[in-house]
């Protein structure tokens, strides 16, 4: 079976070979070479969890599934360990993201990109926001000549979101976060919503 070939039950996942996509990742040799052994996208993330190398499998997920849901996963990441009290800014530049995700126009794109600014870009929220702008056609400033983005900075600001998100506040909570979080990544690329209930004290 090819590294392309489609996930029966993880079906939005993006049909890349997945020796291309663990070079995306940019994993590091040990994690690479327990995800290599894999056929499918899901059985190297199935086999980084299993060797404990969860951040890893987080960092093959924000690449493996596609622009809008890997944007979307990076949102419920956010939302579940967000604190009550989260500054109006990050909160604004969270939902500037995920109306991007529901309407995916260069307007809310670069809307979402402003918020983030605004925000300082410090927080998960602000970089949901982010990974939204980097998922358009142009990072040059409208009426200009496009400059296309790498393909990889949606997954690496969405990864960079899912990390700082794991260690917010308490990082001992780090490894049952990433679990959930991973489950979420599942369940958005199988075709459901991902959603997390927010994090209880």
């Amino acid at each position: 079976m090819s590294g392309a070939t489609k996930d029966a039950t993880l079906a939005k996942l993006q049909p890349l070979e997945l020796p291309a996509l663990i070079a995306r990742a940019e994993l590091a040799a040990e994690p690479a070479a327990a995800a290599a052994q894999s056929t499918s996208a899901s059985e190297a993330v199935a086999a980084l969890e299993a060797r404990g190398f969860l951040l890893d499998a987080v960092r093959l997920f924000a690449h493996a599934l596609p622009k809008r849901e890997s944007v979307w996963w990076a949102c419920m990441c956010a939302r579940h360990t967000s604190p009550q009290d989260l500054p109006a800014k990050d909160r604004a530049a969270l939902e500037a993201a995920e109306v991007w995700v529901r309407r995916q126009t260069d307007e809310t794109r670069r809307d979402a990109m402003a918020k983030a600014q605004a925000s300082g870009m410090h927080t998960p929220e602000a970089w949901t926001a982010v990974s939204a702008f980097f998922s358009g056609d142009s990072l040059s400033v409208p009426d200009q000549p496009k400059v296309p983005p790498a393909p990889e900075l949606t997954g690496k600001a969405v990864y960079g979101v899912v990390m700082l998100a794991s260690v917010r506040g308490d990082p001992t909570r780090q490894p049952a976060r990433l679990a959930a979080f991973l489950r979420s990544a599942r369940d958005i690329a199988a075709g459901g919503v991902g959603r997390l209930e927010p994090e209880t004290a």
